[in-house]
């Protein structure tokens, strides 16, 4: 008998560790990853911000009652390996949702860890068209994809600038090559001429490119990679009175352009999305992000909107099961900070266009709209 009151008693506190267990269960995990250091820090930030005031967002709202969303920041470094190591973290640690990563040579080889635990991605900068062109069910993008933006920037500067001398430059990474691959065989089924090269992303000196430009009579320069490198090669390129036109990616939508060119960046181009920020239902968060000193700017509304997308997915589906969120996602579409977002059956964004910007004083103007 005494050993039966001891099973039982063994049984009972099983029972109830298993439903306490239950109840800490309420806690959803959700990640950012990205750059949170390195020269695209920058980057990494805007997407933690937007992130964590979306889940506070959430959290307040009662949309998904019963559960508390909890926010991890984990940093890739815009580096291919470490991105793999970490999405294997967060596939160990049960993670619902991971709003990242923002390189594309991060996302596209994490992707396949996320897709294979079960784990929903919605990447807010991944913009190389690889990422969804693999049937990952799981993964999804709420930013454009180059093979759209590429377009924009060769039409916008074969309209401009036609039978200039144009050079279209890279930094060999899987987003700076794409989409100057893009750009450039675009411009030569348009008739242009141009001149193809690539540099080496992480030096502080492109004077000797810079030369090469100049002498060769180059008038027109696209550039795909970041803005580091960019707001170098403006900068050096302004103080050679090279007398250059230069185009960038979506990686030019932060103020740390503006520090590295001040001046020197006038006039300088680039592509992105539709700027949320401009938008009359984002004005509320904008301001709270800003009142909080946190970033508002570029990628920060579209990590916000990844969240908001999800959850809304959560919500149709009944389930965190990222199968069935992801079908809910992809059923009609979703209203988010950045807009009204439809996923395709890849996964991407079939609502965002891309527009012209030009630097102005240290501010954004849009230019055109394609």
């Amino acid at each position: 008998m005494l050993g039966r009151r001891h099973a039982l008693a063994a049984s009972a506190a099983l029972l109830f560790s298993a439903l306490a267990s239950t109840t800490r269960a309420s806690d959803v995990n959700i990640a950012v990853a990205g750059p949170m250091s390195g020269s695209s820090a920058a980057f990494g930030a805007q997407m933690r911000d937007g992130a964590a005031a979306a889940i506070e967002a959430l959290n307040a709202s009662g949309q998904l009652p019963d559960n508390k969303l909890i926010l991890t920041v984990v940093d890739d470094a815009c580096d291919p390996k470490q991105a793999v190591a970490v999405a294997n973290k967060l596939s160990a640690e049960r993670v619902r949702l991971v709003v990242g990563h923002f390189c594309s040579s991060s996302s596209i080889p994490a992707s396949d860890v996320y897709d294979e635990a079960g784990i929903l991605q919605m990447s807010p900068g991944s913009t190389n068209p690889r990422l969804t062109e693999r049937g990952l069910k799981t993964v999804f993008r709420i930013c454009g994809r180059d093979d759209q933006q590429g377009l924009v920037a060769a039409e916008y500067i074969r309209k401009n600038y036609h039978n200039e001398t144009i050079a279209v430059l890279d930094d060999k990474s899987t987003a700076g090559k794409g989409i100057a691959d893009v750009v450039a065989a675009q411009l030569q089924r348009s008739g242009e001429t141009v001149i193809r090269q690539s540099y080496v992303a992480g030096e502080k000196d492109y004077a000797a490119l810079v030369s090469r430009m100049k002498n060769g009579g180059v008038r027109v320069v696209y550039i795909g990679g970041y803005h580091t490198e960019v707001g170098l090669i403006v900068r050096q390129a302004s103080e050679a009175g090279a007398g250059l036109t230069i185009m960038a990616n979506d990686p030019l939508m932060t103020s740390e352009f503006w520090a590295i060119t001040s001046s020197a960046g006038n006039g300088t181009l680039f592509t992105f999305m539709d700027d949320p920020t401009k938008n009359a239902n984002a004005a509320g968060i904008t301001a709270r992000l800003k009142a909080a000193n946190l970033s508002a700017e570029g990628y920060t509304l579209y990590a916000y909107a990844a969240v908001q997308a999800w959850a809304e997915g959560v919500k149709r589906a009944g389930s965190f099961d990222a199968r069935r969120v992801a079908d809910a996602l992809r059923s009609r579409p979703t209203d988010t900070v950045v807009g009204p977002v439809l996923f395709d059956s890849k996964g991407d964004n079939a609502a965002p266009g891309f527009l012209v910007y030009r630097w102005r004083d240290g501010h954004v103007e849009a230019v055109e709209q394609n």
